[in-house]
């Protein structure tokens, strides 16, 4: 089995290429240039490093959100048209899912965090226990103290996404102890993750076609709009 993961939806963007049950090629980049410049360079580094062409592959993974709309579109655009391409199906992956496997096996519950702006959060937890996530808390697009606030008082947590630039002291104060903060190396989403979660997925597998983004809210222009007609309407 031959799986290409793409993922655009933060800051880091990156791919990954598994063959049967190995990783054989990953590329992460957090250097300042846009997703949609680096993103196509990449998959071409990690096919060729990997000795394969497109139309080798079994499944085209997309790491389609939450997370940027704009790096959303990219990744999702990019498996879609790779895939279309060459008749190969793809995946949806959820973000805050991939980013949970990053502490697969882990005995409490992770709390992968993506900042969404507008003080909230992209947020879920995850028991991964058995070393794979498992939704304890659906995904939401809330503030982050809603956020804690639902979460059980008697599990061990550990905070990861990008979310922590923004919010970790607010969640050492709140939590104390018992919340623990991801190191660097395993805080970001990792592409390698989707790839393993699109081998577990093969009856999600689907045309590119049907492949499309996870907004848990509106993009921006479309809730101004929205506020704007009913601005309108209220002086009707």
């Amino acid at each position: 089995m031959k799986i290409l993961a793409i993922d655009t939806t933060g800051p880091v963007a990156g791919c990954a290429v598994m063959v049967d049950d190995l990783i054989v090629h990953t590329v992460a980049m957090r250097h300042g240039l846009t997703h949609s410049e680096t993103i196509m360079p990449a998959v071409d580094e990690a096919l060729e490093g990997s000795g394969l062409a497109v139309g080798d592959l079994d499944c085209i993974a997309a790491v389609a959100g939450p997370g940027s709309f704009t790096g959303v579109r990219i990744g999702v655009c990019a498996a879609k048209g790779l895939a279309h391409a060459v008749n190969v199906p793809c995946v949806q992956i959820h973000a805050l899912e991939a980013l949970a496997m990053n502490f697969a096996g882990f005995d409490g519950l992770v709390c992968p965090i993506l900042d969404a702006r507008r003080k909230q959060v992209y947020c879920a937890a995850f028991d991964v226990s058995d070393g794979t996530p498992r939704r304890v808390l659906e995904d939401a697009a809330i503030p982050l103290t809603d956020f804690l606030a639902q979460l059980p008082a008697d599990k061990r947590l550990v905070f990861l996404g990008d979310g922590l630039g923004v919010h970790k002291e607010t969640i050492r104060q709140t939590l104390g102890e018992r919340a623990m903060i991801a190191p660097a190396n395993l805080s970001d989403l990792k592409p390698e993750a989707a790839c393993v979660l699109a081998a577990r997925k093969q009856d999600e597998w689907r045309e590119a076609k049907e492949l499309v983004p996870v907004y848990l809210r509106a993009p921006q222009a479309e809730r101004e709009r929205n506020a704007r007609l009913r601005g309108e309407n209220s002086h009707e």
